[in-house]
């Protein structure tokens, strides 16, 4: 197997390990669209890593943390909605960061790469973000798990019961936003947010518990990524959309099978 395509598997498997877990929580609490202003806001981050000639994952990853604490703080005010917020954020950031490349002559960049991912082009450093940061990612998850899924089933009992709602949801948006700068390699800022919320939705239909619904979505974005590279090599299309064109294949597969008692 030539390497590139070793290492494209091996960073489309650490995303769908990373993704599981953390597209469950955002399909149980419907925060698909907080997920796109944070995709949508990475281009910000791309940006300001070409601006400061730093890691472009870890400029992403700094305006993603950002944003996710100003989402946080908004969101606590009562005289926008939600979904406002996320709208002005989300269009905002994204037309920021393309008016500051703008500004940039002497940067030339590939946007359909950033758009749409470049999982073949994963390098060595990539790989060490991806397992690394899901490491740390996915460690935070399963410290928060408990009192996340308290919150999912009833938010208000959860305070009553103690639960520190506030910490728990600023962390568990923080997570998000790591998440989501390191999948950006594989699936880019218009489709990160579809690789987290497709292989938990189908998993949804045939999971009896949380933790099994994590687990199987996690194995079915794995097996999206390979089914999206195979056919990216036969037919020569673009990688990410591929992996996600798979996913959602399965899901319209998955509507056609009978459904199990769900998480």
């Amino acid at each position: 197997m030539d390497d590139f395509l070793l290492r494209a598997l091996m960073g489309g498997f650490g995303v769908a390990l990373i993704a599981g877990p953390f597209g469950s929580f955002i399909v149980w609490r419907r925060l698909a669209y907080f997920g796109d202003t944070l995709a949508h806001s990475a281009f910000l981050g791309i940006t300001l890593g070409f601006l400061l000639e730093i890691n472009l994952t870890l400029g992403v990853l700094l305006v993603c943390q950002l944003l996710a604490v100003l989402l946080f703080f908004g969101q606590r005010q009562r005289q926008l909605g939600s979904d406002t917020l996320l709208g002005i954020f989300s269009h905002g950031s994204l037309s920021l960061g393309l008016v500051c490349l703008a500004f940039m002559d002497d940067v030339r960049v590939d946007l359909f790469s950033y758009l749409f991912g470049d999982v073949l082009a994963m390098g060595r450093i990539d790989l060490y973000w991806i397992y690394g940061g899901g490491l740390v990612a996915l460690s935070g998850l399963l410290w928060l798990w408990r009192p996340l899924l308290a919150i999912c089933i009833h938010e208000d009992l959860a305070r009553v019961e103690g639960v520190a709602v506030d910490r728990v949801n600023l962390g568990f948006l923080a997570l998000v936003a790591l998440a989501v700068a390191i999948m950006m390699k594989v699936a880019g800022l218009l489709l990160v947010t579809s690789l987290l919320i497709i292989p938990a939705a189908t998993a949804r239909r045939f999971a009896p518990t949380p933790e099994i619904m994590a687990l199987l979505a996690s194995l079915i974005g794995c097996l999206c990524v390979v089914g999206g590279l195979w056919g990216s090599w036969q037919w020569d299309t673009p990688a990410g959309p591929s992996i996600v064109l798979c996913a959602t294949l399965l899901f319209l597969l998955s509507i056609l099978m009978p459904r199990r008692r769900s998480a």
